[in-house]
């Protein structure tokens, strides 16, 4: 069935198009060359139909319009001219005889660049006979013709403006007199073959002498305009138009002022070189007002690195017009270098960089031309401009949807649409002008002694572009320029925008403002002022007839009108309707000609000006309105070039190029570095000024400026590659380094976040450990950045390149960490935790990559079957290379710190790896302070540590780490049982109790006696080593169960309210559960029950799955609580482990009964380590303890232990007998002695405290075994009142009951 078209429209009206992209650039160019509004097809030929004798005006207009279109065209070929000499091939010695065929091929390829400046040359004396025609007929005493309008003064200065750029071009460039003497060279060689090439070497002398010439074309343009007759009258009423339209700011866009100031010095160079009276044009216009002119505009843009000094200019054509060599006033103007330090004046404090530079203070004229200067009040009008434009918009909104308006509200929105629209364009000139005129000055005035900001280079490993563009900027210009620029483009795409909105107000004011001029202002002229001068009443009926519109004039026919104004001597104002009906620009041409006629009467001489009050006889009320009327419909043209004016307005491109310094230089092409609009993109990443952070990427509209301008106005492809190059390279940069940014920014902020807060309270400066937002959100949601014609998604490019950051990150954390030893777990831990809230805070504005996807993949563990990991493998192989040998227990403090004595068996590390501050916490006092706490850490391995594994490595490769452990005990193990048997065999045949009457020196000498392990050194040292070894890893696995159990003590604090779990009377937990579960169960049953009864539930499925999956939640949490302690697992592996070695190490006695004396059991040997260990390290405090640590007590307990051996360890313990001896010694002598006294032991005091010592370790470890691996369920082994002992029994848990672990190299 068909939707109605009524349905399908509403419902498309629905519809967004709109996304959430920020508006951060500017326009975006469209490679076109359309003709623009005001540019006529017919070129003013419709002009002849109303009848107003300007047909010989018109048609002289033309001709210098396509003049000025084919000079242009010139002057782009003149400018973008490199030199082709330097790419001409060098012929070696061997290949002389293809001399002649080089210098063919030369000869043929400059040819045809050559003709081009022959065009040149003709081109330019076409134009001077043109332009001097133009101005000799004009300047005829009689009045045979009318004109020259106003549009025609505009074409006669841009004609001159363009000859004077090409001349000064040609002076210039000095890669084209180059490339001539080496086309005239092989034209020497060439035609030696040739017949008749007389006129072709004269034509060749003209050119040389045309380019050799400086100023040529102005020198053949003054012998073309004085040729016949003199042209003093017409320079001079063009020198006084230039002067008014200055003076009066008549000129309404940048480029018409600087049209003006370019040629106003060669228009009065041109007037003084007449035969004539050389002053009369200081008696029109004083000299005063020239000298004031130009000292206010020493320089003037000329092309993007070319300018032109209006005092050079006079000074260097004085030396070819000897009649202007006498103005001393005007060639006594210093150009912008020569201006004496008298005239400087104090500089503000912010622009010390430029004072460095030039080393002296600063002129007045930098006060105007640089923009950090006018920055203030740019900022002010353009948040104004920006308010008023806003509202102006909102009215013709609200006056769109409005039905029958009020035509007055109507025309007064409209009207002040009109006049917001006209001041956007004033500004927008006026600030691109600024930038053209600062940009001149940089130029003029480089920057003299880089040295002092970069002293790593010579001054003269600088290029000149360098002095004038990358060290002339100080940062304050950079970011006033790059404030400009987006105040620029900004404006300039808001007013683009609304082009198609605000068109129809635009058309409709400005027909209302030519039919309220002509229809009701010159009709109360014609019935007042000009009533009885026919003449001047015929120009008004005549601008009446020109531009009324009667068809929309709703008041009454204009006979009437006069009647009723004839009998009631009043007017009544005319009423018409409004029509989006604009002027022409042959009717504007037109007005423009009569109001001018209307003026002057005809007189062009008339002194004081075009709108000057003397003798014409107009009131000043009627003057002031035909003058107003006269500059609204210069702006008329602009209004109709919307779109082409905002483009002229916003064209930026002119801060890429740099053709002439190219030239100077000799280079190809300059580094990015010198680049402008890349030194302002660097800027803002340099800075890190948060203000400018959503302006990054104005600058690059410069590039879009300039790629338009090489292609349409220059026509080089050339330049477009060379730009386009540039900007692929930029935006690469833009990218990676835009990237850095704002991961930095978000490191710097999970850092600072997550630092410890006590931390920060104990710091004196706590603030800087705090990050000032920076709003990245914007520029993170471009998705369609416009660059070249092309559409980037910049968005993708940071999300990619924030994936290959975290990577590169991670990899670097681990190397960091493969490089240290493994005390460093902790700052690792520490740097991905930070790492991962720094992920966590993108990926709420990115599609990033899964965190810990990407750490699996760094660590090579993507398999599914693989248990280990780059990290597992580096923590296991720390463990077994350095600090399981290396790290010696402390059991009070219950840390492991390095032994400073053992000898070093680590394996070779790799070197330390350096990065960048963002790899580590963003900042360096974030760095600084992270570094600080890690190194809390860096000394000793202890429960942080361990917490830090166990939260790095998670539950899936713990069990890897476990089962190496586990299997390292086995290893020592098995190393170990045959140097134990080594020391049984060592060991006498008989060994007695200790015996009380030696007193506690004959003990020691007793066991001397009994130990003879003298020549087993290196074994008994090997033992030792072994046992520490495994103490430690037993050590270790307490730790690893303290750690778990409070993992598992909050998972279940966590998980117990939803399972139903109480605390019972007994302290024991029980299950509280009724008929309907847990309660995580019963509320998901109830909630589904609910829904599912409700008649209006879409699908109850999906919530009788959810039901399902609580039941299966609370049977996986419930078989998560019971989990076993890795301590006892450590313990059960360990006691299976010495099961091999039983019959060995706790062989049963021949007699059934404890033997005393024979016994070699492994008690014994660990009771004489024991004892050697404890004298040694009294003889010499530092050598054995510090080598061993209490790693060693903890083994041989755990061993003793497990093989049943801890009461015959505590009978028959050398040690323990040695302080029984001592206490009976001391208890007997005390007995004897009435007096007391310290020195009973005197000797033996520290070996003494070593062995109680002992005995309080060996005591903890007997105590801690005892209760978590009770004797009664792993072993039974005692010994009965009879004496006879309990046989051990073998218990199921063997080796095999472990094979379930995950194997090691799995």
């Amino acid at each position: 069935m068909a939707i109605p078209v009524e349905e399908a429209i509403a419902a498309l009206s629905t519809f967004s198009l709109e996304d959430e992209q920020p508006d951060v650039q500017g326009l975006s160019v469209s490679l076109s060359c359309e003709r623009y509004a005001t540019n006529s097809p017919i070129e003013y030929g419709d002009v002849s139909a109303y009848r107003l004798s300007l047909t010989e005006d018109t048609k002289a207009i033309n001709q210098l319009n396509t003049l000025i279109q084919e000079g242009k065209e010139m002057a782009s070929m003149l400018y973008t001219y490199r030199s082709c000499v330097k790419a001409l091939p060098q012929l070696p010695d061997s290949m002389k005889h293809s001399q002649a065929d080089l210098y063919l091929e030369t000869y043929q390829v400059l040819d045809l660049e050559m003709s081009r400046l022959r065009e040149i040359q003709r081109w330019q004396a076409s134009a001077a006979s043109k332009l001097a025609a133009d101005m000799q007929r004009f300047s005829r005493p009689e009045r045979l013709i009318n004109g020259p309008t106003i549009t025609h003064y505009w074409s006669m200065l841009r004609l001159l403006d363009v000859l004077v750029q090409l001349d000064h071009l040609k002076n210039a460039k000095a890669s084209i007199p180059n490339d001539f003497s080496w086309y005239k060279r092989t034209f020497t060689q060439v035609s030696v073959q040739w017949q008749d090439t007389d006129s072709m070497r004269e034509e060749l002398d003209d050119l040389q002498i045309f380019l050799s010439t400086r100023w040529a074309i102005l020198l053949n343009l003054h012998a073309e305009m004085f040729r016949v007759n003199t042209v003093e009258d017409i320079l001079h009423i063009l020198i006084v138009f230039c002067v008014e339209s200055l003076e009066l700011d008549f000129a309404l866009l940048f480029p018409e002022r600087h049209t003006l100031l370019r040629v106003l010095p060669v228009l009065i160079v041109l007037a003084t070189s007449s035969e004539k009276d050389s002053e009369s044009l200081y008696k029109r216009v004083k000299i005063n007002r020239l000298i004031s002119i130009f000292k206010n505009d020493p320089v003037i843009p000329a092309f993007p690195d070319l300018h032109l000094s209006p005092a050079s200019i006079l000074k260097e054509l004085s030396m070819y017009f000897q009649n202007f060599s006498s103005q001393t006033r005007l060639l006594t103007l210093p150009a912008p270098h020569e201006i004496p330090p008298r005239e400087m004046q104090e500089y503000p404090k912010h622009c010390q960089f430029e004072i460095l530079c030039h080393n002296l203070d600063l002129p007045t004229y930098q006060r105007n031309y640089l923009v950090i200067n006018h920055i203030g009040s740019i900022r002010a009008e353009h948040d104004e401009f920006s308010i008023r434009f806003a509202s102006a918009m909102n009215q013709i909104v609200i006056l769109k949807s409005t039905e029958g308006a009020d035509s007055d509200w109507s025309r007064e929105v409209k009207g002040n649409m009109y006049d917001v629209v006209v001041d956007g364009f004033q500004l927008l000139s006026k600030w691109t002008g600024r930038v053209w005129e600062q940009c001149a000055w940089k130029f003029a005035r480089p920057c003299k002694d880089p040295t002092h900001i970069d002293s790593n280079k010579s001054t003269t490993s600088y290029f000149d572009y360098e002095k004038v563009v990358r060290w002339n900027y100080s940062f304050d210009e950079r970011k006033a320029l790059l404030e400009l620029i987006s105040y620029i483009k900004s404006v300039g795409s808001m007013m683009q925008r609304c082009d198609a909105l605000v068109a129809d107000a635009l058309w409709e004011t400005m027909h209302m403002e030519v039919q309220d001029f002509v229809q009701d202002k010159l009709d109360v002229m014609l019935r007042s002022t000009f009533r009885k001068k026919k003449d001047l009443s015929r120009i008004l009926s005549d601008m009446r007839t020109l531009s009324a519109d009667w068809m929309a004039n709703t008041s009454k026919a204009e006979p009437e009108l006069q009647a009723l104004y004839h009998e009631s001597g009043e007017l009544k104002t005319n009423t018409f309707y409004p029509r989006p009906v604009a002027l022409t620009a042959a009717q504007v041409h037109c007005l423009q000609f009569l109001i001018c006629e209307l003026v002057s009467g005809g007189n062009l001489r008339k002194p004081g000006g075009l709108f000057g009050n003397s003798g014409t006889g107009i009131p000043i009320d009627d003057l002031k309105q035909l003058e107003t009327f006269f500059y609204k419909l210069s702006f008329f043209l602009h209004i109709l070039d919307y779109t082409a004016t905002i483009g002229t307005l916003t064209d930026l491109g002119f801060l890429w190029f740099r053709e002439f310094y190219l030239e100077s230089s000799r280079v190809i092409q300059f580094p990015i570095e010198c680049s402008l609009p890349w030194m302002l993109v660097d800027h803002v990443i340099e800075s890190h000024d948060s203000g400018l952070i959503e302006s990054i990427l104005m600058p690059f509209d410069i590039y879009n400026d300039s790629a338009q301008h090489a292609l349409v106005v220059l026509k080089q492809r050339f330049l477009y590659d060379e730009i386009e190059a540039e900007v692929d390279l930029c935006f690469d940069l833009l990218v990676l380094k835009l990237s850095e940014i704002i991961f930095s920014y978000y490191k710097s902020s999970a850092a600072s976040e997550l630092l410890d807060k006590a931390f920060i309270a104990a710091s004196d400066d706590g603030e800087k450990y705090s990050v000032q937002p920076i709003r990245f959100n914007e520029i993170l949601k471009l998705r369609r950045v416009k660059l070249l014609g092309r559409t980037i998604d910049l968005r993708s490019l940071i999300t990619q390149r924030m994936n290959k950051l975290f990577r590169e990150n991670i990899d670097f954390l681990l190397d960091r960490f493969e490089s240290q030893d493994l005390c460093a777990i902790v700052e690792l831990q520490q740097l991905l935790e930070i790492l991962k809230l720094t992920h966590k805070s993108l990926s709420r504005i990115l599609e990033l990559d899964s965190f810990s996807l990407m750490l699996n993949e760094m660590q090579e563990n993507l398999s599914l079957v693989s248990f280990s990991s780059r990290l597992v493998t580096q923590i296991w192989t720390e463990m077994q290379n350095d600090f399981l040998p290396n790290f010696i227990l402390c059991n009070t403090t219950q840390r492991f710190i390095r032994c400073p004595k053992a000898a070093n068996r680590t394996a070779q590390k790799a070197s330390f790896p350096g990065s960048k501050p963002y790899f580590y916490c963003g900042t360096q006092d974030l760095n600084s302070a992270y570094q600080s706490i890690a190194e809390l850490h860096y000394e000793f391995f202890g429960i942080p540590h361990m917490c830090a594994i166990v939260q790095l490595i998670g539950s899936r490769s713990l069990p890897w780490i476990i089962r190496a452990l586990l299997d390292h005990i086995s290893s020592k193990i098995t190393t170990m049982a045959p140097k134990i048997n080594g020391l049984q065999e060592a060991l006498p045949k008989a060994i007695g109790l200790l015996p009380f009457d030696g007193g506690v020196a004959g003990c020691q000498r007793s066991v001397h006696e009994q130990l003879t392990w003298g020549m087993k050194a290196e074994l008994k040292m090997e033992v030792l080593h072994n046992l520490k070894e495994i103490g430690s890893t037993i050590y270790c696995m307490g730790l690893l169960d303290v750690v778990l159990r409070e993992i598992d003590t909050v998972q279940f604090i966590q998980t117990a309210p939803w399972l139903g779990f109480v605390p019972g009377t007994d302290g024991q937990i029980k299950q509280v559960q009724g008929a309907e579960g847990s309660p995580i169960v019963h509320l998901f049953r109830t909630a589904t029950a609910t829904i599912v009864s409700n008649p209006t539930c879409p699908n109850p499925s999906s919530f009788l799955t959810m039901s399902k999956q609580a039941e299966a939640a609370e049977l996986l949490y419930k078989t998560n609580l019971k989990t076993g302690s890795v301590l006892e697992y450590a313990l059960a592996f360990t006691s299976a482990a010495l099961d091999k070695h039983y019959s060995k190490w706790s062989a049963n006695p021949k007699t059934g009964f404890i033997d005393i004396t024979t016994s070699k059991d492994f008690y014994r040997i660990f009771s004489g380590l024991q004892f050697e260990y404890l004298e040694e390290t009294v003889l010499d405090q530092s050598k054995n303890h510090d080598m061993l640590g209490d790693s060693v007590a903890w083994a041989g307990c755990t061993i003793m232990y497990l093989l049943g051996q801890q009461l015959h360890f505590e009978l028959f313990d050398f040690s323990y007998q040695f302080l029984n001896v001592a206490e009976v010694e001391s208890a007997t002598l005390m007995q004897h002695l009435s007096y007391k006294s310290s020195g009973f032991f005197q000797g033996y005091e520290n070996l003494l405290e070593a062995m109680r010592k002992a005995r309080r370790l060996n005591n903890h470890v007997f105590s801690m075994l005892r209760a978590r691996c009770p004797l009664e369920d792993k072993v039974a082994c005692a010994i009965k009142q009879s004496g006879a002992p309990l046989h051990r029994i073998r218990f199921v848990n063997t080796v095999s009951a472990f094979e379930t672990l995950p194997q090691k190299g799995a």
